[in-house]
């Protein structure tokens, strides 16, 4: 009987630390990339029923359910917003008027699609 007993002991499963120390139970470890390829292929998918469905999905949200659209709303907002009264302000002249010409040659240069006097 105490033979039978140590032969189930030794089949009993070890709880805590049942590999030693720099040694796992899968030596190959998880293929490379395979987490991402999970997530890669989440995305898509995603992506794809979204391009298909989403903006009716959106209308009939905010048309049954508006206070769940409220809610998408508000978790995607950033949770603090810094608001400045005078963003320009401690600036000189020069340098607000170095601003706006800035401003106002990107305007331009994004108006002509890229080439174009910026003047």
């Amino acid at each position: 009987m105490l033979i039978d007993a140590e032969k189930t002991a030794a089949k009993q499963q070890v709880v805590g630390r049942p590999f030693l120390p720099g040694i796992s139970g899968n030596p190959a470890g998880r293929p490379k990339g395979s987490r991402n390829k999970l997530n890669e292929d989440f995305l898509y998918a995603l992506q794809q029923s979204f391009q298909a469905q989403g903006p009716s999905v959106i209308d009939t949200v905010i048309r049954e359910r508006p206070h769940e659209y409220l809610k998408i709303i508000a978790s995607i907002l950033p949770k603090q917003i810094e608001i400045k009264e005078n963003a320009f302000d401690g600036l000189s002249d020069e340098q607000l008027a170095a601003l706006v010409y800035a401003a106002r040659a990107a305007l331009s240069f994004a108006e002509s699609g890229g080439a174009g006097d910026t003047n």
